[in-house]
């Protein structure tokens, strides 16, 4: 038996090890999974805009974070704009049929939840530690009128947010960039500056988000698979949107320089950890469909 029949492929390259790939079908994956987000997203905007009126729809989608309310339901259009992200990816590679939408997931054969929450803990203790040293030392930053029906649907749509999110930025651009290029850590870095554009921050803020970007990219890389990058993603918005929620943080596009510190010390230990351990234990190197990883 060949002992590399039970190597895992490498994730950020896997996309070309397909039989059908071609260096322009993940362009036409992405074209088409536009067209496709934007009837997804007008419909919702409708549907919104029908339940809350177009005025709040258009502040919500013009004024960034500083203009958001947590404790408004209607908050949740921003989740939910993103969280179509995976079905129009889904829908556009089953359109292309270059390569199984599991592909974007993990080059192990698919999604493997064991892995996701496995990789939750570590950054829910160091970030949880974190918040809680915050709120001793700054307090309350503002009254809060959350009601417990945000507080619920944001365990529900903040993991499926980061999912979607991981699966367009380090699933269909990096393995995109990767397959192009073949040097895995360049797709990485270029992933990182793609995903630091998209988020409407003042320079600091971007330069946190780059290097999430990156600590998302070098998990996805380093384990074959979106799990970890997708429990860390998780993790990092689920305390970012309770203590805003809660009165001890406020949401806004300007980040201070305490926030960048405090999300960089959360953000690189969760990575480095999350890594030790999960390469220590061998997190990573189960398959989760052999059948879906060949190519």
């Amino acid at each position: 038996m060949d002992e590399n029949s039970n190597k895992i492929p490498d994730y950020v390259t896997f996309g070309k090890t397909f039989e059908k790939y071609k260096w322009y079908k993940p362009i036409l994956v992405f074209v088409i999974g536009l067209i496709i987000y934007g009837v997804l997203q007008g419909i919702i905007l409708m549907v919104c805009s029908g339940i809350y009126g177009m005025d709040k729809v258009n502040l919500i989608l013009s004024g960034g974070y500083d203009v958001i309310d947590t404790s408004d339901v209607g908050f949740y259009v921003s989740y939910i704009s993103v969280i179509i992200f995976a079905p129009a990816l889904y829908i556009s590679s089953r359109i292309v049929k270059d390569r199984p939408f599991s592909s974007y997931s993990s080059s192990r054969g698919g999604w493997n939840w064991k892995i996701y929450f496995k990789c939750l803990i570590i950054p829910f203790i160091i970030y949880l530690i974190i918040a809680i040293l915050t709120v001793l030392n700054n307090g309350k930053a503002h009254t809060t009128k959350i009601t417990i029906l945000p507080l619920i649907l944001g365990l529900i749509f903040i993991p499926l947010q980061c999912i979607a999110e991981e699966h367009v930025f380090r699933g269909l651009f990096m393995q995109t960039l990767g397959s192009w290029f073949n040097i895995p850590v360049l797709a990485v870095i270029l992933q990182s500056i793609i995903f630091a554009l998209a988020h409407p921050y003042n320079i600091l803020g971007v330069i946190g988000i780059l290097i999430s970007g990156l600590a998302f990219g070098f998990l996805a890389w380093k384990s074959n698979g979106l799990e970890s990058a997708s429990a860390l993603h998780t993790i990092n918005n689920l305390m970012g949107f309770y203590t805003v929620a809660l009165g001890y943080d406020i949401l806004q596009n300007n980040i201070t320089n305490m926030d960048f510190i405090s999300g960089l010390v959360c953000m690189s230990l969760s990575t480095i950890i999350i890594y030790y351990i999960g390469t220590k234990y061998e997190w990573f190197n189960e398959k989760t469909n052999e059948n879906k990883i060949s190519s």
